[in-house]
């Protein structure tokens, strides 16, 4: 059976860690590994509009060796109503591995039980672990580490960078806080998962519903949009909601020393983020959009040489 990543906690931390060295080795040397050699073939689904994931796949593949086989599901037999598991069937025979960005964890889900290789979440409703990855690199690189430092999430607490933030979080040994407005919540089971994950870890999580509360010696602060995709038409109550969870200069400067800002892009100045903090000194999201590239390049390379 294939190693699949459809969410965070997919990977054991000793796992996770092995994939950051991974990382950070390809980094280092970034055309001196090559497992897709031949060229082997990734197909890279996309349910959802896309920069960073589509452009940091299609080059990390070719960096490793392959060919990137980007498909806009929309113009594929899945956006004719094809089942799931009959498109896995058909992609498994002629390709290495399955990336898929789409809505629903329940879509992602059913393409890794119907398939043979290895289906990689690029990004669903409920998390976005690629993401995390590549954060976790971020942050490890600013601060030497990542067991017993600080991660606080400033937003949507019930949204997918929130989950993964708290797995992720809790996997690598991270201190996780979710600062979010009561009505948005991490799903229970996420925040369960979570702390049973941390207790094995030395992290812990938590949610916070003061926000300057959350940032209070923080390592990392790290915010999103506040409106994701399938929210449309929402904007006005949750901007109203979440105005308090802005990330500003206020809150960096209750932030530990050397914190860094974390934001997965794209980035909407003087909503969810003030474009003083996002284009600022502690601002470290260019690297952190790089590192996508590296965290993936690993990920896939681990999936494919170390099948369970």
């Amino acid at each position: 059976m294939p190693r699949h990543f459809l969410r965070d906690d997919d990977l054991t931390p000793a796992e996770q860690a092995e994939v950051l060295d991974l990382a950070d080795a390809m980094k280092a040397d970034r055309f001196g590994h090559r497992p897709l050699a031949g060229p082997r073939t990734v197909a890279v689904l996309f349910d959802k509009p896309s920069t960073r994931t589509r452009v940091s796949f299609a080059v990390g593949i070719a960096e490793l060796g392959g060919q990137p086989l980007v498909i806009d599901a929309q113009s594929s037999q899945l956006g004719r109503g094809e089942p799931v598991a009959d498109t896995a069937r058909v992609l498994e025979r002629q390709v290495a591995a399955i990336v898929w960005r789409t809505f629903g964890q329940d879509r992602i889900d059913e393409m890794a039980r119907a398939s043979s290789v290895p289906v990689i979440n690029a990004v669903t409703d409920g998390f976005h672990p690629c993401q995390v990855l590549a954060d976790l690199q971020t942050v490890r690189a600013a601060h030497g580490g990542l067991a017993g430092r600080t991660l606080t999430f400033l937003g949507d607490g019930a949204s997918n960078m929130a989950h993964s933030y708290l797995l992720g979080g809790a996997t690598a040994g991270l201190h996780v806080r979710i600062a979010a407005p009561a009505q948005f919540r991490p799903d229970p089971g996420v925040l369960a998962a979570a702390g049973a994950i941390a207790a094995g870890t030395g992290g812990s999580v938590a949610v916070f519903t003061d926000p300057k509360s959350a940032c209070t010696d923080a390592d990392a602060l790290a915010t999103d949009v506040w409106t994701s995709m399938g929210q449309e038409g929402q904007e006005g109550s949750r901007s109203a909601a979440l105005a308090p969870f802005r990330l500003d200069e206020e809150k960096l400067a209750l932030a530990g020393p050397g914190c860094v800002i974390l934001h997965c892009l794209p980035a909407h100045r003087g909503e969810e983020i003030t474009a003083a903090v996002l284009d600022g000194p502690a601002s470290v999201v260019w690297d952190q959009a790089e590192n996508r590239l590296h965290a993936q390049k690993a990920l896939l390379t681990w999936l494919l040489e170390r099948p369970a």
